[in-house]
């Protein structure tokens, strides 16, 4: 590894660490200050922000970077005031730190309770997104961490402008240097040497593709917490109301396809599938969406739909593609969601009690849904004002990221001179 990028990394974690204990301690006033100072500079250093964002849009062309990736890449005036006012939500919610889960008395007269507690500094590795930069930074600030991010290649410009501008601004407001960091390089050993940086990052988050999560699940010597592939599933039961069912499949593919949260397989019942797929097929195809489909769904509709294969049923498209298949009960589409799902967000769409509790708690996802779109896996929506991602693991958390789940515990003894025979 080049020893200059490694000395930048180095020295980045030590500040980090620095600025990690001032954030253990700072005040909320402080913090939601910082917060709405951040939210104030974006809006204003908008005009840069999309200047920069133009480059890595005129890059990501070049690279040949598909439309879903580009879609996902772009900010616009509109963007940023969402990521503003994403910045102020936070502001508004309760801060966790200190917050007291329990305390109790001890024979022995000891009062023994837990407290939140920041976690520290924490690492976040991620792909195509530039708003990740401002989302993680202000979930970090308030939840009192310090943050080192470390973006893709794709979105350098951006992340460039929209990182230094945040840290100005909490700087601005007493945050020291170094609570919010940009690795300023896409070097791919920059990303391995944050994986082992075990001196400086209590944790690190990936957010991207297959590629990155295999490269941590190998190289990661920090604490990981895992986010994000979302191969999601909307099941359409035999009990299903049509007109809720074709509006939940479409939504979940078409009204945001390039996210984790999209619908990726639609899994109809035999039952109702040669009623249900003329009507859902007719709305892809006026969207363009390319559809891949088993044998049975072939059989029902002649013309359009191509072969599915067993990879299909792996795929994150992140893109106007869906595979559908038809089962034979409720049964055999919670198996294929088991089989092939990443534990993201799962719907069903049922009139029938039984059915619906029964996917509810036989489906293994972080969000299962009963007649509602997979697309509401979603800090916002969820009231966390943002994510740091969508953990699709079961330690230490789980579902979308906000503060709480950005924060550990620690326990509290208070004591009157006891001791330990």
């Amino acid at each position: 590894m080049d020893a200059n990028l490694r000395n930048m990394l180095m020295e980045q974690g030590k500040k980090a660490r620095k600025a990690a204990r001032f954030l253990a301690t700072a005040s909320t006033d402080i913090k939601n200050k910082a917060l709405n100072a951040m939210a104030d500079a974006l809006e204003a250093n908008q005009e840069e922000i999309i200047k920069n964002n133009r480059l890595d849009l005129e890059a990501g062309e070049k690279m040949g970077l598909t439309s879903a990736m580009l879609e996902r890449l772009t900010l616009n005036p509109s963007r940023i005031e969402a990521m503003a006012e994403g910045l102020r939500e936070i502001a508004l919610l309760p801060d966790p730190v200190g917050e007291v889960l329990g305390m109790v008395k001890r024979p022995n007269g000891l009062d023994i309770g837990r407290i939140r507690t920041p976690i520290g500094v924490i690492g976040i590795i991620y792909e195509s997104r530039p708003n990740v930069t401002a989302d993680a930074a202000g979930l970090c600030l308030k939840s009192g961490n310090a943050i080192i991010l470390r973006g893709g290649e794709e979105a350098l410009n951006s992340n460039r402008v929209i990182a230094r501008t945040l840290s100005h601004a909490a700087e601005s407001c007493g945050i020291p240097e170094g609570a919010i960091q940009l690795v300023d390089s896409v070097d791919r050993e920059a990303a391995l040497f944050m994986m082992k940086m075990h001196d400086y990052l209590d944790v690190l988050i990936p957010r991207g593709g297959k590629g990155l999560k295999k490269a941590v699940q190998e190289n990661a010597s920090v604490p990981v917490i895992m986010t994000g592939m979302g191969n999601c599933h909307v099941y359409i039961d035999e009990f299903a109301d049509l007109d809720k069912a074709v509006r939940i499949a479409f939504n979940a593919k078409v009204q945001r396809p390039s996210v984790c949260n999209a619908c990726e397989t639609l899994l109809v019942h035999e039952k109702i599938a040669s009623r249900f797929l003329p009507l859902i097929v007719e709305k892809y195809k006026e969207a363009s969406v390319e559809i891949r489909g088993c044998e049975k769904v072939r059989e029902i509709i002649a013309d359009g739909i191509k072969p599915a294969t067993e990879a299909d049923w792996e795929e994150e498209y992140l893109d106007l593609i869906i595979a559908v298949k038809v089962v034979q009960s409720i049964d055999e589409a919670i198996d294929h969601i088991n089989t092939y799902g990443t534990g993201h967000s799962e719907a069903i769409v049922t009139e029938n009690y039984t059915n619906s509790r029964l996917f509810m708690a036989a489906v293994d996802a972080a969000a299962v849904y009963t007649n509602a779109s997979t697309r509401f896996t979603d800090g916002g929506v969820f009231g966390f004002g943002a994510e740091m991602g969508i953990s699709t693991q079961k330690l230490h958390a789980r579902g979308p990221m906000g503060l709480k789940e950005l924060t550990t515990t620690k326990f509290v003894i208070y004591g009157d001179g006891q001791i330990r025979e």
